[in-house]
């Protein structure tokens, strides 16, 4: 690793723990990967790095966006923004740049507006999605985990792009059973190399079960999974399993995970 690199890096990294303090924190001083929180106007974006050994002088660092509350196109356009400040700072260390960058953005973040659609005459009344010939990755449904008449299920597939994962969420709906789950909580994370560097485009849905997407989004981050969809339905059977449903959840992820062929060894 070129000694320049090092002592930029070093000193990078201590500025940034200097400025932002609690909100920086140091996920594995090994690999050289950190994590900070930026928060602004009730939001906040968390944002994860990986310094590689030949940044800042060749490469950009490597990165991913967690926000679940940010609606896709948000994303996209943040991602914009990042890879726009390195390709003007190329060669320079631009951590700082990108907090900043996604500071602004969140100073001046405005939610996508939603079209409103007047139905036509005559209105559709219902959908049949079994109807629907939909071309999407293929599904690996895992075992069923039950306790105390609630059950978990699992479902995993291979997705290349947003697009993918919407054609396995509606897919999955075509099964009446899954339909009418009472959660069907997910989570993602896909890969997207350029000629910028490495990124990582992600996000969850709890579905009415609170935290859930984000712990099976984390689990994802800690397996370092790519290109990997996960769906986890729960049908509650009237008993609350208080903290032990967040167990079932995270083992019904990594087990179909590994039964799709996806867990990464």
């Amino acid at each position: 690793m070129d000694t320049d690199n090092v002592a930029k890096q070093a000193e990078e990294v201590e500025a940034l723990s200097s400025i932002y303090g609690d909100d920086w924190m140091t996920e594995s001083a090994e690999t050289r990967s950190y994590r900070i929180k930026i928060e602004e106007n009730k939001n906040d974006v968390l944002l994860y790095v990986t310094l590689p050994e030949n940044y800042p002088s060749q490469s950009p660092p490597k990165y991913e966006l967690s926000a679940p509350w940010m609606d896709r196109k948000s994303k996209e356009k943040l991602h914009a923004a990042l890879d726009e400040v390195y390709l003007e700072n190329i060669g320079e260390m631009v951590l700082f740049q990108w907090v900043e960058k996604i500071r602004e953005y969140l100073q001046t973040f405005k939610p996508a507006a939603v079209e409103k659609i007047e139905p036509k005459s005559p209105a559709v009344e219902s959908l049949d999605l079994a109807l629907l010939d939909i071309n999407c990755p293929d599904i690996t449904h895992g075992e069923v985990i039950a306790d105390r008449k609630s059950t978990f299920q699992g479902h995993a597939a291979e997705v290349q792009s947003i697009e993918d994962v919407n054609a396995v969420l509606t897919k999955l709906k075509q099964n009446k059973k899954i339909l009418n789950a009472t959660h069907n909580m997910y989570a993602y994370r896909i890969e997207r190399k350029t000629a910028k560097g490495t990124s990582i485009l992600q996000d969850c849905d709890d579905d009415g079960e609170a935290h859930a997407g984000g712990r099976m989004l984390h689990l994802l981050q800690i397996l370092d999974q790519k290109n990997t969809l996960v769906v986890v339905s729960r049908w509650y059977g009237g008993i609350q399993l208080g903290p032990d449903r967040f167990r079932h959840i995270n083992n019904a992820t990594r087990q179909v995970i590994q039964q799709a062929g996806l867990l990464k060894k």
